[in-house]
């Protein structure tokens, strides 16, 4: 059943077609029609207002990093630009500081800095909206500092082949959220990840509906979603399947793990789908918990060898 279920979750980068950086001015500020051949010039250009990059289908190199203002990062045609192993600050391909952030259509990938923190998107301070994307082959996707007020919301978003836990360094997730105000994920996908948590979110609200974890090809991986401070919020209508190659596969979803920081009280966790790849044998837990809090654990379908629920 989780195989049909799992094939609704479509891989993003499928329907991607590898292309070349074209020559000359790729980079638009759609509000003014200027371009630019350098991403960092089409920042500066826009400063501290509200503008939109129209980013031409290619394959770039290169990075750039926000100060300030709210500025959207569009693909031209979704799915055909793709950053490429650049890295800015030793950081990120995108590292983002201003007012507010957008990213619609954009492929990031092979990014890998000496501290083991590479990212597509390091988000530093104010919101992020993703929406269309594809972080894939690095090892982090997105990673954030802390924003007490900010806000992030990804959709339609495809993670893999992402996280590590090697090199004695700290590990690296799909998705590291810091404190932030709130994390909302929706129709997204986590698959192949090479070490970690799929999602590590210490955000004081935590949104996760109605995406894909796909563990069944991860590598040394951990948790599926890990709220290691605790939060409030919901986890629905996820469809969740185990691989075999795991690090720590003695739960699925992991509440204030490292330590209670925040109430977790009305968590609702309801209407889930999670079981073991094809070939897993083992005994595990779908939920464990160490916030000692009031989780309201609905209805969840739950296959062989999965306890629902252990307070730890």
């Amino acid at each position: 059943m989780h195989r049909a279920i799992l094939a609704l979750f479509p891989l993003t980068a499928a329907i991607a077609v590898a292309a070349t950086a074209q020559s000359g001015a790729s980079f638009t500020v759609a509000e003014t029609g200027q371009e630019f051949a350098r991403l960092a010039d089409a920042i500066d250009a826009i400063g501290d207002r509200q503008g939109t990059v129209l980013i031409a289908p290619g394959t770039y190199r290169e990075c750039a990093v926000q100060q300030a203002g709210y500025i959207s990062f569009k693909a031209e045609v979704p799915g055909r630009t793709i950053f490429d192993g650049g890295i800015c600050e030793g950081k990120a391909a995108l590292v983002l500081r201003g007012r507010s952030a957008a990213v619609d259509g954009i492929i990031f990938q092979n990014m890998r800095v000496p501290d083991g923190n590479g990212a597509g998107i390091r988000l530093e301070k104010g919101n992020l909206a993703i929406t269309r994307s594809v972080f894939r082959n690095s090892e982090q996707g997105i990673l954030t500092a802390q924003d007490p007020t900010g806000e992030i919301v990804i959709d339609q978003t495809t993670f893999s082949e992402l996280g590590r836990c090697d090199r004695g360094l700290s590990c690296a997730h799909s998705i590291y959220i810091g404190d932030f105000g709130s994390l909302t994920v929706t129709r997204s996908r986590f698959e192949r990840g090479n070490g970690g948590h799929y999602v590590k979110s210490r955000a004081a609200r935590a949104i996760i509906q109605n995406n894909a974890f796909d563990d069944t090809r991860g590598q040394a991986t951990n948790y599926m979603i890990d709220l290691p401070a605790g939060a409030s919020g919901m986890i629905s209508g996820n469809v969740f399947v185990q691989g075999q190659d795991k690090e720590n596969y003695s739960a699925f979803i992991a509440i204030a793990a490292e330590g209670k920081v925040r109430s977790s009280a009305g968590l609702a966790v309801s209407g889930n789908d999670a079981s073991l790849g094809t070939g897993v044998d083992r005994n595990t837990i779908f939920l464990a918990d160490w916030s000692g809090d009031a989780i309201v654990l609905g209805a969840n379908r739950l296959g062989r060898g999965l306890k629902p629920f252990e307070k730890r």
